[in-house]
């Protein structure tokens, strides 16, 4: 995997390899990204069921919205 450095001051441009530590560094950020995607997705998820059981019940949007 390539990284690209710009310097801005000398408009000099290097594309070079990773690192051995930067790959590892940017696995760890990428599987802690998709830890917290998904621990998102889960709690939308029991949102969303929390929401529909509260409509089965017979309550209406406004209400819902109330307790929420």
């Amino acid at each position: 995997m390539k990284i690209t450095e710009h310097n801005v001051e000398t408009g000099e441009i290097i594309e070079r390899e990773m690192t051995t530590d930067e790959v590892k560094a940017m696995q760890s950020e990428k599987a802690t990204l998709e830890a917290h995607l998904a621990e998102l997705a889960a709690k939308e998820t029991a949102r969303q069921s929390a929401l529909d059981k509260l409509a089965a019940l017979g309550l209406t949007p406004e209400e819902i919205a109330a307790l929420s």
